[in-house]
């Protein structure tokens, strides 16, 4: 084989024995799960946001902006329900480049994937216990899911992932919301199988066990905008794409019908700002359609402590490294206007 293997690293049983949760982490975690499983059963009207940076690039700035978030999630509790992104992972379209937390405890340093691991355990706990906020992260490696199982509230699978037989088996034997991202061509059937697979049964190989898995009846769709093959991208959060995925659903025997907008990546063309009118004008279309009013449970939004993004040696606190994302001003209006807009 054409590469080296230098380090055994630990399992995930280990590392949660050296950093183990609490009583009292497990019962937030509990009572957050069981609201949102509440939500994406429609029998509370509250509207997720999946919210925070692109890609978590430091443990003091990713927690500074979620205590930032518990301030607001009190202001807009009996509305919006918060659930900040701790994105550990980042995919790349090339592979080159900045690959998450995981992979790259600090990014201007070499890879170091068994601090990292310890690294995004730490900064899932400290969330956990410093704002009782259980956190979204992104299931780019399937194998890795266990590390953090115990601590997420929400799975991300992204539009590469998608249609991979891993990731799609690996969601149904999990107990959260799994949101399955349309691929970068924007073809909704395979989004739509995804779910398909992720809420049925499996019998297949993890971690080197073989398992069986009860199916995730809490597997859903995200929309996120897709790319032609010039690299032009074109939404699909329009009230017209919302029609076309309640239509999917329905001809598909699945269990509680859902979709999370993005509002950003090719949704919004990556234009961070245009994230504030694409949000409300998700709001709009809830308010003129019952259909979609009980399709969309919530909006996922990338959002940081200042505007933009920067490389990832350009030294401003609390700035993306990877995609641009809203500020902190900007956010929290944000928030506030989308609650007093949710009915």
């Amino acid at each position: 084989m054409n590469m080296e293997f230098f380090r055994k690293l630990p399992i995930p049983k280990d590392v949660k024995a050296q950093y183990p949760i609490s009583a009292e982490m497990e019962k937030i975690k509990a009572e957050r799960d069981a609201e949102i499983a509440a939500i994406f059963r429609g029998e509370c009207n509250k509207l997720l946001l999946v919210i925070g940076p692109c890609s978590a690039d430091s443990e003091d700035s990713v927690l500074s902006y979620i205590s930032r978030l518990r301030e607001v999630q009190e202001k807009v509790q009996d509305k919006i329900f918060i659930i900040p992104r701790i994105y550990t992972g980042k995919p790349r379209t090339t592979g080159d480049g900045y690959k998450g937390m995981v992979h790259q405890p600090n990014p201007n340093e070499k890879p170091d994937a068994l601090r990292g691991i310890v690294m995004i355990r730490e900064l899932h706990m400290r969330a956990l216990t410093e704002s009782g906020f259980s956190c979204a992260d992104e299931m780019l490696y399937a194998e890795n899911h266990r590390y953090l199982n115990d601590l997420l509230a929400y799975v991300a699978i992204g539009a590469r992932s998608v249609e991979d037989q891993h990731h799609r088996l690996t969601a149904s034997g999990l107990d959260i919301p799994v949101g399955m991202k349309n691929p970068t061509s924007g073809d909704l059937s395979v989004m739509m199988n995804s779910i398909t697979a992720a809420q049925h049964a499996h019998d297949f190989i993890f971690r080197g066990w073989e398992v069986h898995s009860y199916g995730n009846p809490y597997a859903h769709a995200i929309l996120r905008g897709y790319v032609d093959e010039r690299g032009n991208s074109y939404p699909n959060y329009h009230y017209e794409d919302l029609i076309r995925l309640a239509q999917a659903y329905a001809d598909r025997d699945l269990q509680n019908p859902a979709v999370i907008v993005d509002t950003n990546h090719a949704n919004s063309g990556k234009q961070y700002m245009e994230q504030i009118r694409i949000a409300k004008e998700v709001l709009h279309s809830c308010r003129h359609n019952a259909d979609v009013k009980r399709l969309v449970k919530g909006l996922m939004i990338e959002s940081y402590l200042e505007d933009g993004c920067q490389k990832p040696d350009g030294g401003v606190y609390g700035k993306s490294i990877t995609d641009p994302c809203l500020g902190w001003e900007k956010t929290e209006r944000l928030i506030l206007d989308l609650a007093e807009a949710w009915v």
